[in-house]
């Protein structure tokens, strides 16, 4: 089994480079977010005739996340309770045994900023629906755009960036709060040395210099990392394909054994 995550930054200026990523990746569970569209903009045809149900949160010109998958899925969840004004952030569904949500956390503009801790704010809301609602020995994926760089090796510049936005104690803090309570960075666990990113500024040719920070996260309760056996940040697809113009971001994938979920 293939899941999937990736900020698309706007589905409509994006949707032939997902469908093309789509067509040539075969994921079977997917986690959209950044759609910048309303539920009823929604492309569901080019989805369905590639043969993916999709469930949609969106909201007009910002925010929006999706779930695509290849197999029958239900929708548990639309919004993060409490966090209605953050907009379009969070939506959740269940196939069988397996549940799966997919997160844009508020990217929190500056430290000091009001938008900053509305962002901690989230994340504590996150941590405690997820309390809430799931059980760590139970499968469950969390993934998105968590906007925040989890530890010094995920960022391209830890010494120059560090205490500024995404580089933060207390942003590591709330990523490290998810990990007490059950979820496992598979990446991570999978590339415990690794130094790879998932998003790149379009200015300044920062992916051809390899100035990234990898934010974009597959998280998953224990029985789910222990059917984890490869995962890929996708960097073909942050470059051009057929003229086509990437996102900022690029997929991340994650290969589940085949007896998982």
């Amino acid at each position: 089994m293939r899941i999937a995550t990736w900020n698309v930054n706007g589905l409509r200026a994006r949707l032939e480079f997902v469908l093309e990523w789509l067509r040539r990746r075969e994921p079977d569970l997917v986690g959209l977010q950044e759609l910048k569209l309303t539920d009823d903009q929604f492309p569901h045809e080019p989805f369905r005739e590639l043969g993916y149900q999709a469930l949609v949160h969106g909201q007009k010109a910002w925010n929006g996340v999706a779930i695509l998958a290849k197999f029958p899925i239900e929708e548990t969840a639309r919004g993060l309770p409490g966090q209605e004004d953050a907009g379009a952030r969070l939506l959740a569904a269940r196939s069988g045994s397996l549940h799966f949500v997919t997160v844009y956390v508020p990217n929190g503009k500056a430290v000091g900023h009001e938008d900053f801790e509305r962002k901690l704010a989230w994340f504590d809301s996150l941590s405690d629906w997820l309390a809430r609602a799931y059980d760590p020995d139970r499968p469950l994926v969390v993934c998105g755009d968590f906007n925040v760089v989890p530890e010094p090796l995920d960022s391209w510049n830890e010494e120059m960036l560090a205490g500024t936005i995404f580089h933060t104690d207390e942003e590591r803090a709330r990523v490290a709060r998810l990990r007490e309570w059950g979820l496992v960075d598979l990446f991570r666990t999978l590339h415990p040395g690794k130094r790879a990113f998932s998003w790149w500024d379009y200015r300044g040719g920062a992916f051809h210099r390899g100035q990234g920070l990898r934010i974009d996260l597959v998280l998953g309760t224990r029985p789910v990392a222990a059917w984890a056996r490869e995962a890929t940040i996708d960097r073909e697809f942050r470059k051009k394909q057929r003229g086509l113009t990437p996102s900022d971001h690029a997929p991340v994938i994650v290969e589940l054994a085949a007896d998982g979920a």
